[in-house]
């Protein structure tokens, strides 16, 4: 493995594919990934086969993007996966092409771990901003059978868990990556998955969006794209981040 496209103390970025180089960077704490979707003509847009088992080889906990679609299509692949839980990012513009659907506003999110779920690191998403309230519990639904016991605790007017459905404003107008995620999606996935100064792997780095967010969070971060073009963007991206920090 040749050496990093781009590093300082907290991020490194390598030009190549990840199926080629997710062998040899060792354990990370979570993978934050945002693969091609596979859905459209777009040269781009190829679904890279085989990229989960070789992040399975490197963690055991994985966010990654995607269409209802796309999951469905790719099924067979995440089998040595379990499902966790699913986030819907609502973005403020539409990615729908169809005319005859309901407008799409929205990307999934789905968050996949291996092995045992209480050794998985996960910290309990909250949000502090609640009004004070009264918590009035009711009566557990009988066809969700027994609910085991939860960490999450609550007083009245917080804090209380975070919503699954999260508004952030997508980067159409400013992004320098056809898909690029914005941080403030990246944010609470990272510090859900990852511990403080943990190392979160992302191989599908783009414009560096991940990286940013989690040396903006105290993560470190490894990023790995295909297109070196994004590699030259996502670089200077993150070094002008270094110098204005």
């Amino acid at each position: 493995m040749s050496g990093p496209y781009y590093a300082d103390d907290h991020v490194t970025l390598y030009h190549g594919d990840c199926r080629d180089l997710l062998p040899d960077l060792g354990r990370a704490d979570c993978v934050v990934a945002d693969p091609p979707y596979g859905e459209t003509s777009l040269e781009w847009d190829r679904w890279p086969d085989g990229w989960l088992n070789y992040a399975l080889m490197i963690t055991d906990s994985l966010w990654c993007f995607g269409s209802l679609r796309m999951f469905l299509d790719r099924a067979p692949e995440f089998m040595h996966w379990r499902l966790s839980h699913d986030i819907v990012w609502e973005k403020h513009n539409g990615s729908g092409i169809a005319r005859d659907r309901f407008y799409r506003v929205h990307e999934h999110v789905v968050h996949w771990y291996s092995g045992a779920w209480d050794s998985t690191y996960h910290e309990t998403p909250v949000t502090l901003d609640a009004t004070a309230r009264a918590v009035h519990r009711r009566q557990q639904p009988k066809h969700t059978g027994k609910i085991g016991p939860s960490q999450y605790a609550t007083e009245d007017g917080g804090p209380r868990l975070m919503r699954s459905v999260i508004a952030v404003r997508s980067m159409h107008g400013r992004a320098i990556h056809p898909t690029e995620k914005p941080v403030g999606i990246l944010t609470p996935l990272i510090e859900y998955a990852c511990p403080p100064g943990g190392l979160v792997l992302d191989p599908f780095a783009g414009s560096g969006s991940t990286l940013e967010a989690a040396r903006l969070t105290g993560r470190r971060a490894i990023g790995i794209e295909i297109d070196e073009r994004y590699c030259e963007l996502a670089a200077r991206r993150l070094s002008q981040q270094v110098m204005t920090s």
